[in-house]
């Protein structure tokens, strides 16, 4: 892809992880692993071959920002009812033709404001924010920004997030977890064989090794599956799905399953809530502890409760959480532990 001459200075920095291959630069941040050509750009269009050395294209560019519950990453067992100033920049390493951000993720680098490490991590404190989160488009393209930003952020107390389709590379996110990453919700999209059709090539494997990794990090993971009519909401994906949590991760990693809504060029309907709930209940008998609907505000199932004994724990309304029965982190009810970060829950 050639080189776009129109990108601001500002945005532009030295790539952290690259290597040379003959007269090309492969990049190691995503598992895409572009060999790029002298002038050219890789398959994200946010990394190019400049002056002998790998640069991103996209280092304090800011698309969006805004300071949101901790619950719309979704993140359920990780500082519930804070807020996290969130903020995306272009372009992502997927091709989802049913993307939710496509207006973001689908949008070539060069425009957006500069938003430095430091004045990211101030605005974080001035408007109350318990931690950071990097999301909208795929964070894993940041990575340099990100760094800085979550070195910055634990010299200042505060949390950092990731919601992520899972593709970097393990060198990427070994950096990020050593920077300060505290969690990740990672987008497991369907099987390999949907994945590698609708997301442009991508091998499903390289993210339940992230995911992996990530748990043995140390780093809070939740799952969060976008179920979409006649791509992945068919019961023996879910219970592929389910299935690989459990026995990769464990029965106390929570799962999302969200709704789909028609966007980008993806024109299927909307996700009906009964697949959503019949998704529930595959993860529930696969033997998963924490099962959650996503994108139907108000449902029972997105509460929080206890595996044992079924005490309420935690009560959202949509994206809010209304109330807390936690006894830091244990069910007031039978004491039954329940994993997560629960701050002052």
């Amino acid at each position: 892809m050639a080189m776009d001459d129109s990108i601001p200075q500002q945005f532009i920095r030295p790539a952290l992880l690259q290597e040379r291959v003959g007269q090309r630069i492969r990049c190691l941040t995503c598992e895409r692993r572009c060999e790029i050509e002298p002038d050219k750009l890789g398959w994200c269009q946010t990394r190019r071959y400049q002056d002998g050395t790998l640069v991103t294209l996209i280092y304090g560019a800011v698309s969006s920002l805004s300071a949101n519950p901790i619950e719309k990453k979704p993140l359920y067992h990780f500082y519930p009812g804070t807020l996290a100033l969130t903020s995306g920049a272009w372009s992502c390493n997927f091709g989802c033709p049913w993307c939710q951000n496509y207006d973001l993720s689908k949008v070539k680098p060069g425009g957006g404001r500069y938003l430095s490490p430091e004045d990211f991590v101030a605005r974080a404190i001035d408007l109350d924010c318990r931690g950071t989160s990097i999301s909208f488009n795929e964070p894993t393209l940041s990575l340099e920004w990100s760094l800085e930003v979550f070195r910055l952020a634990c010299g200042r107390g505060l949390y950092n997030t990731y919601v992520t389709n899972g593709y970097m590379t393990s060198e990427a996110l070994r950096l990020l977890a050593e920077a300060g990453l505290d969690a990740l919700n990672v987008d497991v999209k369907g099987d390999a064989q949907a994945v590698r059709k609708y997301c442009g090539g991508i091998d499903v494997e390289k993210i339940w090794r992230n995911c992996r990794l990530a748990y043995e990090l140390g780093v809070h993971l939740e799952i969060t599956t976008l179920v979409i009519p006649g791509v992945n909401d068919q019961d023996e994906m879910l219970h592929g799905i389910a299935n690989r949590i459990v026995a990769e991760l464990g029965t106390e990693v929570p799962w999302h399953v969200t709704g789909y809504y028609p966007a980008d060029h993806f024109a299927a309907p909307p996700t009906p809530v009964d697949t959503l709930e019949r998704a529930w209940r595959i993860g529930k008998k696969a033997g998963l502890a924490f099962v959650y609907l996503g994108n139907v505000p108000s449902h029972p199932l997105e509460n929080t409760t206890c595996p044992d004994c079924g005490t309420l724990l935690l009560e959202r309304q949509g994206l809010r959480l209304t109330t807390s029965h936690f006894d830091h982190g244990r069910c007031p009810a039978c004491g039954r532990d329940v994993p997560g970060v629960w701050g002052n829950s």
